[in-house]
């Protein structure tokens, strides 16, 4: 006989949000909730099946065996099975026993929203809450401005198994060493944001987390969830905005997760030219369902009001929007008006990115977004996607496959290097240099760069100043900023012995410096997404394979930007100028300090009124080699 009693926290208001794909906090009613009833504890246990025949829990408190706590389905045909089990306490182990009533199938699932899970490759879920304090009201209420779309966006991007390891235990650094070493090292190198890759709950480490089984629980390799709290708090403490990897795309096929569900495709869709991803071997979700919309939104929104998080990168929104997306011919059919946009997967996106933005206007969504789809990051109601800013992959392909080139060679790819500005305004751009480009045989970001050690390290120099000094805001991947040698391995610590090698600890303390000057000067970060906050000087100097332009912010503030990308020293270069005054140096990456030749303009150098470029003004200046000058205006 089940012991399991009637109860439930739904409201006819809540089935009825529910079913119309309009509750986005599904995670207040679904999954376990400690409560008490009558006096007695216990845990009211909810789970959508709406091919069930029979739902039990089963955990290590009825010895999983499926008779002893049977749920009962709601009479509202909502395909909700609910019930309160008494006795049942904080951190008992348990998941889902569903018989289908489509041809006997049985499933034993995780809980879709647990909060904790067991830590792989087990695979229960785990009955959980925690009463957190949080102390980083200052900066939520500080959020609004902090993370604003005309305020510095410098973004440090870790995969928390692999940033440092505690090689002599052989383990990963915990939430709260983390919240120690990873904290102190990203304000230290004055970094704005982090962005953590997926940190939900996923059963396999080479996927790096972008195969979630657990959305609601963050992984239990480094801890409970009130340390994953911990962790991010303290971060918000120290003034720096925490954005998620978010995966709405696709999700794992493991038999504990979210396919097949109840016996029939819930969660994906039934089409496998919609519902299943070739290149990831991955289910792929049923945008069209309005359950499964509504269970997506619960979880963007989740993360930002239970943890509190600043942003959320949504990851292959490319292979979202298109229903050809890596199928040939025949392996997909067209949208009802023959085009190859997948609309409900377009109209998911509309809705999520209304509601994070209607219920937390002073956060970011960013799309992962590697096409030429229009108006990304437009507003809804102007006809765009909704999102707030989207990863600028032109500029990271052109950039590198540039910079790869031995310098002799650059004056005839000049277009490689300037292409970007001709479309930099259409979208609210954020420049990427991030996981995707330094594993897999690409090599690391100092690996991609040619010549003896000394060109190498200032091709690096250069390629982050002109990063810096580029429209749009900045992300980087860990190790990215001392010259890791190895490309990443997501098993190994990165290589922080690298450090005790002047070359590494001064490329380090270059990007400090240039984190520090980015902070510090309005004119690279208050008109990013605006035309008027970018001037060329000039882009066709191919010979010399140089580059000048101006960056303007508020205030006519202003900066001119010079970048030289072959090692030599150009003594006299003039540039044209469209103001009277002096310029005086404010950043060289030629700097001594940064390893650097220590090729700099010492004095001011007066803007005559000689035509050049375009320009009515002129001035001469030393450009050092592979190097970037930013000078300002006085």
């Amino acid at each position: 006989m089940s012991k399991t009693l009637a109860f439930s926290l739904f409201t006819e208001f809540d089935i009825n949000l529910f079913k119309s794909g309009k509750h986005y906090r599904l995670y207040e009613k679904f999954g376990a909730h400690l409560t008490e009833i009558d006096g007695v504890a216990g845990t009211y246990f909810s789970v959508w099946a709406p091919s069930a025949s029979s739902v039990s829990v089963i955990g290590d408190f009825n010895y999983w065996n499926d008779t002893e706590n049977q749920l009962n389905v709601r009479w509202d045909e909502s395909g909700i099975w609910e019930g309160f089990v008494p006795g049942v306490v904080k951190g008992a182990k348990y998941k889902y026993k569903i018989k289908s009533n489509l041809n006997n199938i049985v499933t034993e699932k995780a809980d879709p929203y647990a909060r904790r899970s067991e830590h792989p490759p087990k695979t229960a879920s785990i009955v959980w809450e925690d009463d957190y304090k949080w102390k980083d009201k200052k900066w939520l209420n500080a959020r609004k401005t902090k993370n604003a779309l005309n305020q510095p966006f410098s973004v440090y991007e870790v995969h928390l198994g692999s940033w440092k390891r505690k090689v002599e235990e052989n383990r990963f650094l915990s939430y709260i060493e983390l919240a120690d070493e990873l904290v102190n090292y990203v304000k230290e190198m004055n970094f704005t944001h982090v962005e953590f890759m997926p940190i939900m709950e996923y059963p396999y480490d080479p996927s790096w987390g972008y195969q979630i089984t657990g959305y609601f629980a963050p992984t239990s390799r480094f801890g409970y969830p009130e340390e994953f709290k911990y962790l991010l708090d303290k971060f918000h403490q120290k003034n720096i905005g925490i954005i998620l990897d978010w995966v709405p795309s696709h999700f794992p096929e493991d038999a504990h997760g979210l396919g097949f569900f109840d016996g029939s495709n819930l969660y994906e869709h039934p089409d496998k030219r919609k519902g299943y991803h070739p290149d990831w071997k991955s289910l792929i979700f049923n945008y069209g369902r309005k359950e499964v919309r509504s269970f997506l939104i619960s979880n963007a929104l989740f993360w930002l009001d239970k943890y509190h998080v600043d942003g959320l990168r949504v990851d292959a929104v490319a292979s979202m929007l298109y229903l050809d997306y890596s199928r040939d011919e025949g392996e997909w059919e067209p949208n009802k008006f023959g085009g190859r946009e997948n609309l409900d997967a377009i109209q998911f996106i509309k809705e999520m990115n209304v509601a994070v933005y209607k219920n937390y206007p002073d956060v970011q969504t960013i799309a992962e977004e590697s096409t030429s789809f229009p108006m990304v990051s437009k507003p809804t109601f102007a006809g765009g996607l909704g999102f707030g800013m989207k990863w600028m992959m032109g500029w990271m392909h052109d950039t590198l496959q540039y910079m790869s080139k031995i310098p002799i060679y650059r004056k005839h790819h000049q277009g490689d290097i300037t292409f970007s500005l001709t479309y930099a305004f259409t979208e609210n751009f954020m420049l990427p240099l991030s996981h995707d480009e330094v594993v897999y045989g690409k090599n690391s970001i100092l690996g991609k760069m040619p010549g003896d050690e000394w060109q190498r390290f200032a091709n690096l120099r250069v390629l982050y100043g002109y990063m810096f000094a580029h429209p749009g805001t900045k992300l980087i991947f860990m190790g990215g900023e001392f010259g890791q040698y190895n490309e990443w391995n997501f098993q190994e610590s990165l290589d922080w012995n690298l450090l005790d090698f002047e070359p590494h600890k001064k490329t380090k303390n270059y990007f400090k410096a240039l984190n520090t000057f980015y902070k510090k000067t309005p004119a690279l970060f208050e008109k990013s997404f605006e035309t008027d906050g970018f001037e060329w000087i000039n882009y066709n100097d191919a010979d010399n394979s140089v580059i000048s332009f101006i960056r303007k912010g508020n205030n006519n503030s202003k900066v001119v930007v010079v970048c030289n990308f072959i090692p030599k020293i150009h003594s006299n270069y003039r540039i044209g100028i469209p103001y009277l005054g002096a310029l005086k140096e404010i950043f060289n990456s030629d700097a001594k300090k940064f390893g650097g030749s220590g090729v700099k303009n010492s004095k001011l150098i007066s803007i005559e009124n000689k035509e050049w470029n375009l320009k009515p003004n002129s001035a001469e200046i030393k450009v050092p080699p592979l190097g970037l000058v930013i000078f300002s205006v006085t």
